[in-house]
């Protein structure tokens, strides 16, 4: 396994934690009286647009998966469609998730959506960006010795450690403690991002240390 792809799996992934911290200090200088806790909502659009913009540009800048057949500007017009396709049905269906697991149905749909649409930037996206609308080759990487990349791995990660991070965050919220945090969806969506951040750094980590049991093969 080629050090150097390692490399540039590490720093791709730093750069998009740092956007994460970014997100939660660059917008007050623009918005007053932004804050994390305060403009919850706001932040919640920011860090998905910043994380979501950044995985594409990564994305077209390293060509993680990039394959040899050349595809026509039509095949690629028809790929985008079907990535936007995918990233909104992935919203609806994180949405539906969410509700059935507690969340409020009518009360704080917007809240819920924008929650959804969190979740779906650090888990959805990232699939579409080195897999593309592929559900197949999604279900072979999240199946057991399915990814044939270090890409993948780290995709492999980085998507586990955001949903149990969303699912923790969740505990805390009918505890009567009455701090800010608490209230709906805050604590999930700062579980997600911290469990997503953690994926960042775990991933390219645990890869270099299993370097040598990790053998990558076509299939």
């Amino acid at each position: 396994m080629k050090e150097v792809e390692i490399r540039r799996l590490l720093a791709a992934n730093l750069l998009c934690a740092l956007s994460i911290v970014l997100t939660a200090v660059v917008p007050s200088f623009f918005l007053e009286g932004f804050t994390v806790l305060g403009t919850h909502l706001t932040w919640l659009c920011v860090c998905s647009v910043c994380v979501g913009t950044l995985n594409v540009i990564l994305h077209l800048v390293l060509k993680p998966s990039q394959s040899p057949k050349r595809s026509s500007f039509a095949q690629k017009i028809s790929r985008f469609l079907k990535c936007c396709i995918y990233f909104f049905m992935s919203c609806i269906l994180f949405h539906a998730i969410i509700v059935l697991y507690g969340a409020p149905l009518i009360e704080s749909v917007t809240e819920t959506f924008l929650f959804a649409v969190l979740l779906s930037t650090f888990t959805t996206l990232q699939c579409l960006c080195i897999l593309g609308p592929n559900i197949q080759a999604w279900i072979r990487v999240f199946s057991k010795n399915g990814a044939m990349s270090i890409w993948e791995s780290s995709l492999q990660i980085t998507t586990v450690c955001s949903i149990l991070g969303a699912w923790f965050g969740a505990f805390p919220i009918p505890l009567d403690w009455d701090r800010p945090w608490q209230v709906w969806p805050i604590s999930c969506s700062l579980g997600a991002t911290f469990g997503y951040m953690a994926g960042l750094i775990i991933a390219p980590l645990w890869i270099h240390w299993n370097r040598k049991q990790l053998t990558y093969k076509s299939r």
